[in-house]
């Protein structure tokens, strides 16, 4: 089963409808790489659909979070990047001097998450995390 599979069986489970923009929406996160702008889902989506409206996008993309399908990160660009989690829950390594982007196992948050229930008694849903600092390449270039 695909991930767009997962997510529309996971809708359907809830009782959401499934209208055929939020299954334009799905299809366009869906076919992306990897990480997606709302701006870049509601191109792809409107090559099928061209009355739909980017309120449409922002409404549906805040549903999925809200289910914990989508998540939401911001890698530095300006605007916030989609992803499905049914990808996998992973974090993001993100080098302020080149951009480059490294994926971080989400097992290494583990022990985070542990002493944050520990100290706070919370529960950290820690979905999709990115953390800026520099990569090996440009901290070797650095003068000193």
């Amino acid at each position: 089963m695909s991930h767009h599979d997962e997510i529309i069986e996971a809708l359907q489970q809830i009782g959401y409808r499934l209208t055929p923009q939020r299954m334009m929406i799905l299809d366009a996160i869906a076919s992306s790489d990897g990480h997606t702008g709302a701006e870049e889902i509601h191109e792809a989506a409107r090559a099928a659909y061209p009355y739909l409206d980017i309120s449409t996008v922002y409404r549906t993309l805040d549903l999925l979070k809200g289910l914990h399908l989508v998540s939401e990160t911001d890698l530095g660009r300006g605007h916030a990047q989609y992803e499905l989690l049914s990808r996998g829950l992973h974090h993001h390594l993100i080098c302020r001097e080149c951009g480059g982007i490294l994926d971080m196992d989400n097992s290494f948050l583990n022990p985070l998450r542990q002493s944050i229930d520990q100290q706070y008694d919370f529960h950290s849903e820690i979905e999709h995390l990115a953390i800026f600092g520099m990569c090996s390449a440009c901290n070797a270039n650095l003068p000193g």
